[in-house]
């Protein structure tokens, strides 16, 4: 949910600095600043083949009618410093689903990494408890050690940068094409962050700690010193 408190929230407060901390951060190859996000997906198929319009239109005419073929949740990472992003979809988004994609994160992405940290909500799948639901002790302690883990305020994924990716993807890969299966899905988001990612698209964030005290000072306690 994209929303700012309308009166005074420590708890709030406490997290946004917190993130807006992290984004300032310069880059660093051994501890990337990555953010994550997962967004649900409806997939649905025609009931009637489309119709080409005339001639030098290229969109076609498609019946309002149509099919739904199940749901699924597209995982969204990206560094903002490095100009890079990767998503991909799966049939759920479950602990399994979350601990999978960290351990690929850490281990194909960034093997080389002391640290990732990461920013992301506070789902209840976004744990590291979720690795110790998943892989061994050994394992799951292994892959912990190696997040630091950043958590946006509630109701404030606006700061979260994964959020902006997402919105970038519903305009230039989603909008309202009509995708039937998960393997179709899942070509057009390679397709979409490769090019991406090729043409080194990133978020310019500028939104600080020092902006948040005086554009947002209404979410900050009044202190009595």
């Amino acid at each position: 949910m994209w929303n700012i408190p309308p009166k005074q929230d420590a708890e709030f407060v406490a997290r946004m600095e917190d993130v807006l901390t992290v984004y300032a951060r310069a880059h660093d190859e051994k501890f990337p600043v990555v953010c994550m996000d997962e967004k649900p997906f409806q997939l649905v198929d025609e009931r009637l083949e489309p119709i080409k319009m005339s001639t030098g239109n290229r969109t076609e005419k498609y019946d309002y009618q149509y099919e739904r073929r199940g749901s699924c949740s597209i995982f969204m990472f990206t560094q903002p410093l490095a100009g890079w992003r990767h998503c991909n979809a799966l049939p759920q988004r479950t602990s399994e689903d979350w601990a999978n994609q960290i351990k690929w994160l850490l281990d194909e992405q960034y093997p080389d990494a002391e640290k990732i940290v990461l920013v992301m909500d506070n789902l209840n799948t976004h744990s590291a408890s979720s690795l110790y639901k998943i892989f061994s002790p050994a394992e799951a302690f292994r892959l912990a050690q190696r997040l630091e883990i950043h958590y946006t305020p509630k109701h404030g994924s606006w700061l979260n940068i994964a959020e902006i990716e997402l919105s970038a993807l519903t305009i230039q890969c989603l909008g309202k094409t009509r995708i039937p299966s998960l393997e179709t899905l899942n070509k057009k988001l390679l397709a979409w962050h490769t090019d991406r990612n090729a043409a080194q698209r990133g978020v310019d964030w500028h939104f600080s700690t020092d902006n948040a005290r005086i554009k947002l000072k209404h979410l900050y306690p009044i202190v009595k010193i």
